[in-house]
C-alpha cells in the first residue's frame, strides 16, 4: 500500500499567511526606514516567504477549480475529463508547500564565513587547500554570490596555509549561501601524486574547512570590547601596487575562548578591523549555538577539530578523477568538473539526506 502524500497543516500556513500580512503592513510604514537593520530584517524575511505565499496562492486556485470541476461533471463531460490533471495539480502543489513548510535550519537564509586551513601533507596540503578555496569561489560565481578573500596566507609554492573568505547572495532568499554550504565543514582528504613526488607515488594529505552564518549586524552578538586584544600588523604579499606599507592588517584574539582572527585585505586598518569583527561575530555565534543546542553541537560534530587524514567527510581521488562523501555514500567520477565549482548534484544530495533526516526527527 503506498504511503499518502503529507499535506500542510492549515496552523503552519497560518502562521505564514499572518506573517506575511503583519510584515506587508510593517514594510509600508515609512518609520521603519528610520531604522535601516530593522528594515533590512523585514525586507529579508518577506523575500523569503515570497516562494511560500507563491505556491499557496496556485493551491488555494487549483483547489477551487478541481471543486467547480467536479460540481459541473455531471452536466458537462468536459469537466469531467478535467478532473484527473487537476488532482495531479492540486497533490502536486500541497507536496510542494509541504515541504517549504517542513521544518528548516535556522540559517539557510545566511550568507557565511569559510575557513579553509591546509592539514598533514606540508606544501601538498596547502596546495589543495588553495584549490579547495577555488572551488568555492568558483561555484559562488556559478551562482552570482560575492565573495571577498578576507585574509589568507600563502605558501612557498602558491598554496594557502590558510584563507578566509565572505561569500554573499546577492538577493535575499530563503535559500542563501549556507543552506548550500553547511555541509562543507570538516576534513577533506585528497589522494594524487604531489607536484612534490619525485617517484610518482600517490600520496595522502588532508585539508580542513570551517564554514559559520556571518550575522547581518556584529551588534546582532555581544562582544565586550575588554576581552579584546587587538594587534595591528603590516600586511604581507607578494609586492606590486596592492600591498599595504602601512600598519593595516588587523589581528583580533578574544581573550575568553582563544579565538583568533585576522584581516589584511582591506586597504585601511579600519576596514580590517571591522570585518574582523564581523569574523569574530560569526565564529562566537557558531560557538554559542553549539554549547547551548545538543542537536546543534551534533550537527557540527563534522567541522574540523584536528586537520588529520583519518578524520574525513570526503575524499578526492585524482587518478581515478573520483570524488566521495563518506557521510551520504556519494560517488561521482567527475572530479575536474567538481574542483570547477559544479557541486550541484553533491550538494543536492547532502541537502536531500539532511531534509529526510530533519523530517525523520519530525
Amino acid at each position: 500500500m503506498s504511503t499518502p502524500t503529507p499535506r500542510a497543516t492549515p496552523s503552519a500556513i497560518d502562521d505564514v499567511l499572518a506573517e506575511h500580512a503583519g510584515l506587508e503592513r510593517e514594510l509600508s510604514d515609512p518609520s521603519l526606514h528610520d531604522d535601516p537593520a530593522a528594515a533590512r530584517r523585514a525586507g529579508k524575511r518577506f523575500a523569503q516567504l515570497a516562494p511560500i505565499m507563491s505556491v499557496h496562492g496556485r493551491l488555494v486556485a487549483a483547489r477551487d477549480d478541481l471543486d467547480a470541476a467536479r460540481e459541473l461533471a455531471a452536466d458537462d463531460p468536459s469537466f469531467a475529463a478535467e478532473i484527473p490533471a487537476l488532482e495531479a495539480t492540486v497533490e502536486e502543489l500541497d507536496a510542494t508547500l509541504t515541504d517549504l513548510l517542513a521544518p528548516r535550519d535556522p540559517h539557510d537564509a545566511d550568507d557565511v564565513v569559510l575557513e579553509v586551513k591546509s592539514g598533514e601533507g606540508g606544501e601538498e596540503s596547502a596546495l589543495f587547500a588553495a584549490e579547495l578555496a577555488r572551488m568555492y569561489v568558483r561555484y559562488a560565481e556559478r551562482h552570482g554570490w560575492r565573495v571577498e578573500i578576507l585574509d589568507v596566507t600563502v605558501s612557498d609554492l602558491g598554496g594557502y596555509k590558510d584563507a578566509t573568505l565572505s561569500i554573499k547572495a546577492r538577493s535575499d532568499s530563503a535559500d542563501g549561501v549556507w543552506s548550500r554550504f553547511k555541509f562543507e565543514g570538516g576534513v577533506h582528504r585528497v589522494q594524487r601524486v604531489p607536484v612534490t613526488e619525485s617517484q610518482g607515488r600517490v600520496h595522502t594529505s588532508a585539508a580542513g574547512v570551517l564554514i559559520y552564518p556571518e550575522p547581518d549586524e556584529v551588534e546582532e552578538v555581544a562582544i565586550d570590547e575588554g576581552d579584546l586584544r587587538i594587534d595591528v600588523y603590516r600586511s604581507s604579499g607578494k609586492g606590486g601596487q596592492g600591498v599595504n606599507t602601512t600598519d593595516s592588517a588587523v589581528r583580533i584574539t578574544h581573550l575568553p575562548t582563544g579565538i583568533v582572527v585576522t584581516c589584511q585585505n582591506e586597504r585601511s586598518q579600519l576596514q580590517n578591523k571591522a570585518r574582523a569583527m564581523q569574523v569574530l561575530a560569526a565564529r562566537l555565534q557558531a560557538a554559542a549555538e553549539e554549547a547551548a543546542d545538543k542537536e546543534a553541537a551534533a550537527g557540527r560534530a563534522s567541522q574540523v577539530r584536528t586537520v588529520d587524514r583519518s578524520e574525513r567527510i570526503r575524499t578526492y581521488n585524482f587518478p581515478e578523477n573520483r570524488i566521495t562523501d563518506h557521510r551520504i555514500g556519494f560517488k561521482a567520477h567527475n572530479l575536474d568538473a567538481v574542483l570547477d565549482g559544479d557541486l550541484d548534484a553533491l550538494l543536492d544530495a547532502l541537502g536531500a539526506a539532511d531534509r529526510a533526516a530533519r523530517l525523520q526527527a519530525e
